[in-house]
């Protein structure tokens, strides 16, 4: 399911809070961690959410195979020029220009576009438009909708494509069922496949993100194209981390180390991007328009509401956030046994939690209950406040929850 504003999880923010989660100088996403997947536009992507506080981790899932070198490309090429075209579907605008550019690298450039003049050229979207008409061509129609199924749906009701060839540029992933669906009206469908992805050279960091997604290391993954996405799950497989993956994504993972309630959250630019994930029932966040802005805004204003833990605590507003805390107004990083103890803590708000309990979720700081002493220490030390984790004689720990502090006492979770 497509899942684009807050609905299940008891641990999230409210909208309201999320937007005041800047006070004080420290930024909406301060505090979370964000893997990209993207090939194309990563700097640009990241630096945007750097900006807002993210740590970003890159882990490009694709590569871009070069226009000039893409035998495919050429051989489409070639193919739309043996014969007239009928019908030109342009897709995107960088994709247009990009088949141009390769095409004049050619030297063909002149005849393909005396080829596209003579037919009929259908653009998706505004993009596409612009790129038509800066090489001195017109398109016959646009939808308002910027849909490939609006554009095709016009095509089939409008005319009998029997024997009519017609080129459709792709973007890095193919159309199946627009082609398919062109061909069984009996069109002869040439696919330009512009900017075609390969997996990537050096797959070293997209498995370290997929490790990091599985165990719950990590707060949000974001995709750019669709070809990300099947080579990130592709991955996840052939580490044998599929189901770990899909249950983090799903926010059924144990989120050992920066997961919480909600899960991982999977953003994505648009459908198209979203379509592999949400086949294997994993919801995403999108933004209303297919922009890299608009993903950057969605996932500053989605990601706290989700991932974020906000309660009063000992006298304090505790904000606890994927690899740290906002203790009132300041920032504490927290190692990852740090981290894991206060949420088991925050799990259960004012209960004692046995240090028996909390040494299953204490990695690597022993094996006998003074471990947990040692590392509930550190975690106060950390906070600032050694009242806001109580010791209970004999029996454990547990967080000093206030919630009369909160603004509706029978929901302990918000304040």
């Amino acid at each position: 399911m497509v899942v684009t504003r807050p609905t299940h999880c008891e641990t999230r923010l409210s909208h309201d809070q999320a937007m005041t989660s800047s006070r004080a100088g420290i930024e909406p996403l301060a505090g979370y961690t964000v893997g990209i997947t993207a090939a194309r536009r990563r700097k640009e992507f990241g630096a945007a959410l750097e900006r807002r506080g993210a740590k970003v981790v890159y882990a490009p899932a694709i590569q871009i195979v070069p226009l000039a070198d893409d035998a495919e490309l050429r051989d489409a090429t070639e193919r739309c020029l043996q014969a007239p075209l009928d019908f030109v579907i342009a897709t995107t605008g960088i994709g247009f220009r990009g088949w141009m550019d390769a095409a004049d690298t050619w030297g063909v450039l002149e005849k393909l576009t005396e080829g596209i003049e003579r037919a009929t050229v259908l653009a998706r979207g505004p993009k596409a438009r612009g790129a038509i008409r800066a090489v001195g061509l017109r398109e016959a129609w646009s939808p308002e909708s910027e849909s490939s199924s609006e554009v095709l749906a016009y095509l089939i009701s409008t005319v009998d494509l029997t024997n009519k060839r017609v080129a459709v540029q792709l973007h890095g992933e193919p159309l199946p069922d627009v082609v398919e669906t062109l061909r069984l009206a009996g069109a002869e469908v040439i696919e330009v496949p512009v900017y075609r992805w390969v997996p990537p050279q050096d797959p070293a960091a997209l498995r370290r993100l997929v490790e990091s997604v599985a165990v719950g290391g990590i707060d949000a993954v974001a995709f750019t194209s669709a070809p990300a996405v099947v080579s990130f799950l592709q991955t996840a497989d052939e580490l044998g981390r599929f189901s770990d993956v899909g249950d983090a994504l799903r926010g059924g993972g144990s989120g050992a180390v920066g997961g919480g309630a909600c899960g991982v959250l999977a953003a994505c630019v648009g459908p198209v991007t979203a379509g592999p994930l949400l086949r294997r029932n994993i919801p995403v966040i999108q933004p209303a328009r297919g922009r890299l802005g608009a993903l950057v805004r969605e996932i500053v204003e989605q990601l706290p509401q989700r991932r974020g833990q906000r309660l009063p605590v000992a006298g304090h507003d505790l904000d606890v956030r994927g690899h740290a805390v906002l203790v009132d107004d300041l920032l504490v990083p927290l190692s990852s046994a740090s981290m894991a103890l206060l949420r088991e803590l925050i799990r259960r708000p004012g209960q004692v939690i046995s240090r028996a309990d909390l040494l299953k979720v204490a990695p690597g700081d022993g094996d006998d209950e003074h471990a947990v002493e040692v590392a509930v220490g550190r975690l106060r030390t950390a906070l600032g406040d050694p009242r806001i984790v109580q010791t209970v004689v004999k029996r454990g720990y547990r967080l000093a929850y206030e919630p009369e502090r909160s603004a509706n006492p029978s929901d302990g979770w918000r304040y």
